[in-house]
């Protein structure tokens, strides 16, 4: 039996899933950063009792980390398996996680594996064929192009990916229920509210440029499970919400330190 689920499936991103996967459809899910991309593919896994390997997508992941290097050790040549090739030898569930923040050369590499045949040359093993295990299954996530370091993926990897998921922050009665998830008291529900409706209005002011930063799902559960330490209300948003603003200067933090003053009080 699955221990309790900490994703809440708000929006049924499990019945597209179930379908994607019993189709052989690869998925992509579209979203800000905080809205539970990585919860949704770890239960999915789960679920499915399928093994999960992940790798996470930065300017710094090279053809290597997917494929994998050749290796030197007492004096023998080995070659040493990328989680691509693993996975897909193995048939496992791949988690490509801001796969639009990846270096064109290494999207180039995975595109050869995610076309219909699911097959890869391993140059650097010699020529060897790579053919994907049935059951092998793929999903990425991407941010948002406003999200630094992200970029625009080609045409044709996004192709690959034929079933999309847009996920979004929750609306507000969910996103409660998630943060009930993880505090501990109920005596300042009215105080969880507040904070929700707070990462709201700086969501808001966030995605029309008023602010630089938009909080994820992150600060709201940070904002419950620090009130059960026992700090106040007006603390807790300070800490949780308003200091990161102080990076943008003193204007940006006090645009956010007014909306706080008016909800939460001096």
């Amino acid at each position: 039996m699955l221990a309790e689920s900490l994703y809440i499936d708000w929006n049924n991103s499990f019945e597209v899933l179930d379908k994607a996967y019993e189709s052989g459809l690869f998925v992509l899910i579209i979203g800000p950063k905080g809205t539970g991309k990585t919860t949704l593919v770890r239960e999915f896994a789960a679920r499915r009792k399928k093994k999960l390997e992940s790798i996470n997508f930065s300017l710094r992941t090279r053809e290597s980390h997917l494929v994998g290097s050749k290796t030197l050790e007492s004096g023998t040549v080995d070659f040493e398996e990328g989680i691509l090739v693993k996975s897909m030898k193995e048939g496992n569930m791949l988690y490509l996680d801001e796969i639009n923040s990846a270096e064109a050369d290494v999207l180039l590499r995975l595109d050869e594996a995610l076309d219909d045949r699911r097959q890869l040359v391993l140059k650097e093993a010699g020529g060897e064929l790579i053919e994907a295990t049935k059951g092998w299954f793929v999903i990425a996530t991407i941010n948002p192009l406003s999200h630094v370091g992200t970029k625009e993926l080609p045409p044709q990897l996004l192709s690959r990916f034929p079933v999309r998921i847009r996920l979004d922050y929750p609306p507000e009665e969910i996103e409660m229920k998630i943060v009930k998830k993880y505090v501990v008291s109920r005596s300042h529900e009215n105080e969880l509210v507040q904070g929700i409706r707070l990462a709201n209005t700086l969501r808001q002011a966030a995605a029309v440029e008023e602010l630089y930063y938009s909080p994820s799902l992150r600060e709201t559960i940070a904002f419950g499970r620090i009130l059960d330490s026992g700090m106040t209300p007006r603390q807790a948003a300070d800490v949780v919400f308003a200091n990161v603003y102080t990076q943008w200067g003193n204007i940006e933090y006090q645009k956010v330190n007014d909306i706080i003053t008016s909800m939460f009080g001096n």
